[in-house]
């Protein structure tokens, strides 16, 4: 498998299926936690189940229906319900008899009657040996609610049956309190019909005596109103009707007189319009038709002959001529009348004119007159109905309130109940409670759930980087191998160079493994140059690089260690070399290669030291100059690791793994944190560094978390590594 980029979004996610795999592990590595939990718990719920007192139960099964017996006629109602068939309202019914039988009301008359307040016993204070600390237990205990916690109301399923069921540390007992909750229960809704029903009568008693004073009131308003309107003699629908006839005669009368005041109107408009049309003859009005009556037709006859006799006089005679001026005299008597009667025709058609018209204004004011008293009326009416209407209601309500008191008087003499005993209690001598095998099944499954719980509660703690599971799962890198922990107590040069001292030892072959998988990452295009770096400092990533610049000499490779942590370098401390002239000098053009690599004691193996300590060791890295350094000594070395500072704490191992082959990142188990090294691999990607790979550095193999894991490692320190079988890769 080639080495690639590392994608930080890939590492730290991954499938569901996955997740489960590594949450799976996590809890088989502390299944000795899960078991030890699981075991505590249930010994624990064991102990608590078998201290616990023997708790008897008995029940008293009842039938309830939902109204009592019927004894009287149906339409006599009670106070109390009334019968169903709707499911809800049965539904709800049933829920509420039960708590009615768990109620303090029922409990206190159990209490009451059967002495339970001063019972020892009953109150579990018996045990209590100083009677004056027993009489106070007892005043201070609560026998109605003690009694109430212990009532159990077990409905049987679709049916009208229920079942009380009473628990307590005697089975007599029991049985007795089941049978006395179920009478008290009984007496309790007998008791509560009844308050219910004098509640009802009493409210009914005090309603009837003011609805019957109401009704009276109301009579008599109805008849003061009808003695002020004068509906003894009369009522108002025939007062109606009678003015409903003059308003009808008015209106065809009105209609008859507008009829007649168009017709004059228009006989004197056009008389009007005669006069204008010839205003200097006086004879104008002989074209009216009232002009052709008999006597104005004999004036005219006569002054058409006196003015012929004149005009005859007039041409005999002179003007002065008595007898002229006798015919102009009668002629002006004859046309006087004549003109007078012409006027009195036009007087006439404007007389009738203004009389018709004085007749259809009485008329209107007449018809008006009509309506008002029509609209009072009918006002009078309106008031009568609601008079009426409200005495009639109130004489309706007063009826319904006697014969329901009377209904309720006759029903509360009844003392029928809705409730039967079906079968009493019997004491029961088998306890209930405690559920020995239930309570020890509980036990182990939430202990077991709770060991769980426990297991994944460390495993979220723990946030480290501890398995292999780690390195794969959570942070999507390939592993590489695990260094074991070097045991005893010794100095840091021979820890260092362990693994060339003990060629025999599981660290060293741990090693050789990981060199092994290091070389197989990329077998078509091996490196030449790998970064070995780590998140944090202390996380032994230079003895790593020691141990690996070690087990790849051993296979015949000529390999090159740099020290490029520059700011605390120790591998010339580790082989015993100056560090007087290294790569910083090489760097800024001091010394020469061949000057500055040192051999060390291990065949194959060579140092190239950090040099003196450069003010800027980033940019120092970050020049053509260790570029070109780079290319020289891996064109003359087999396989160069560069030891590098940690990554959160500079940037120097990410400028050097721009220019390496692939990078290596070592992880302290149970040590590094995996949000440190989730930090340190972004840094690693924004830079597209090549990744290899991460070893699990400082592995206790002997601790029962890794025990099973890396069980295959413990025995490598029994098999030396034949030298005959080493085969040199370059």
């Amino acid at each position: 498998m080639d080495g690639t980029v590392f994608d930080p979004a890939g590492g730290t996610g991954g499938p569901t299926s996955a997740g489960l795999m590594l949450r799976a592990r996590a809890l088989w590595r502390r299944k000795w936690v899960v078991l030890g939990v699981a075991v505590v718990v249930a010994a624990l719920s064991a102990v608590y189940t078998l201290r616990q007192p023997k708790v008897f139960s008995a029940s008293t099964s009842l039938i309830i229906d939902v109204t009592a017996p019927r004894f009287l006629d149906g339409e006599v109602k009670e106070v109390m319900g009334e019968e169903r068939s709707n499911y809800w309202f049965n539904k709800e019914y049933y829920a509420t008899q039960s708590e009615i039988i768990t109620s303090r009301a029922v409990a206190s008359r159990v209490v009451d009657k059967l002495g339970l307040s001063t019972d020892a016993s009953y109150l579990g204070v018996a045990h209590l040996s100083d009677e004056k600390t027993r009489v106070q237990a007892m005043q201070g205990a609560d026998a109605v609610g003690l009694l109430q916690s212990r009532i159990r109301v077990l409905p049987a399923k679709d049916s009208r049956v229920m079942n009380i069921a009473v628990d307590d540390l005697d089975a007599a007992r029991a049985a007795l309190l089941a049978n006395e909750v179920a009478n008290a229960y009984m007496a309790e809704n007998l008791a509560l019909k009844l308050r219910m029903t004098d509640d009802a009568r009493s409210w009914l008693e005090s309603r009837l005596e003011d609805l019957e004073n109401t009704s009276k009131a109301s009579e008599l308003a109805v008849y003061d109103f009808k003695k002020d309107a004068d509906m003894l003699s009369t009522s108002l629908e025939s007062r109606m009707s009678i003015v409903s006839d003059r308003i009808n005669s008015y209106n065809l009368n009105l209609t008859q007189v507008s009829t007649r005041i168009a017709a004059l109107q228009a006989r004197v408009e056009a008389i009007q319009k005669l006069r204008k049309a010839s205003p200097d003859d006086e004879t104008w009005a002989e074209a009216l038709p009232g002009a052709k009556d008999g006597p104005i037709q004999d004036l005219r006859k006569s002054y058409t002959d006196a003015r012929v006799a004149c005009a005859e006089l007039s041409e005999r005679y002179l003007a002065e001529h008595p007898k002229l001026l006798e015919c102009q005299g009668k002629l002006a008597v004859i046309q006087a009348d004549f003109l007078k009667s012409l006027r009195n025709v036009v007087r006439l058609a404007e007389t009738e004119l203004s009389e018709a018209e004085a007749q259809r204004k009485n008329l209107v004011k007449l018809l008006d007159e009509a309506k008002a008293e029509a609209f009072q009326v009918n006002k009078k009416s309106i008031e009568y109905d609601r008079l009426k209407r409200e005495s009639d209601n109130n004489q309706r309500l007063y009826e319904l309130v006697l014969k329901r008191l009377k209904d309720i008087e006759l029903s509360g003499l009844l003392r029928t109940s809705n409730v039967r005993v079906l079968d009493p209690a019997r004491p029961q001598f088998a306890p209930v409670k405690p559920h020995v095998k239930r309570n020890l099944m509980v036990g182990m499954v939430l202990g077991l759930l709770a060991g769980l719980g426990a297991a994944l509660l460390l495993d979220l703690l723990a946030n480290t980087v501890a398995s292999q599971e780690d390195v794969e799962g959570r942070l999507g890198l390939a592993f590489l191998g695990v260094m074991p922990r070097i045991e005893g107590n010794r100095p840091p040069k021979d820890r260092d160079l362990f693994v060339h001292r003990e060629p025999k030892s599981s660290v060293a072959e741990c090693c050789r493994a990981i060199r092994t998988n290091l070389l197989f990452m990329s077998p078509d295009t091996p490196f030449k140059t790998l970064v070995v770096t780590s998140s944090g400092p202390q996380e032994g990533k230079s003895t790593t690089t020691i141990s690996l610049g070690v087990a790849m000499a051993q296979s015949g490779n000529r390999v090159l260690l740099l020290d490029t942590d520059m700011r605390r370098p120790r591998l010339h401390r580790a082989f015993g070399v100056p560090n007087d002239l290294g790569i910083s000098s090489l760097v800024v053009g001091e010394g020469t290669l061949e000057a500055a690599v040192k051999s060390t004691e291990v065949p194959g193996l060579f140092l190239l030291p950090c040099g003196p300590l450069p003010p800027n060791p980033a940019e120092l890295l970050h020049t053509r100059a260790f570029a070109d350094l780079l290319k020289q000594v891996a064109g003359k070395f087999d396989r160069v690791l560069l030891d590098s500072p940690p990554l959160n704490a500079v940037a120097d191992a990410a400028v050097l793994a721009t220019q390496a082959d692939g990078v290596v990142l070592v992880l302290k188990a149970g040590k590094t944190n995996r949000d440190s090294a989730q930090r340190a691999l972004r840094s690693l990607a924004d830079v597209q560094a090549r990744m290899y790979g991460a070893v699990l550095n400082d592995v206790d193999l002997k601790a029962p978390g890794y025990g099973g894991t890396y069980i295959a490692y413990q025995g490598y320190g029994q098999y030396a590594e034949d030298p005959k079988d080493r085969v040199a890769q370059s």
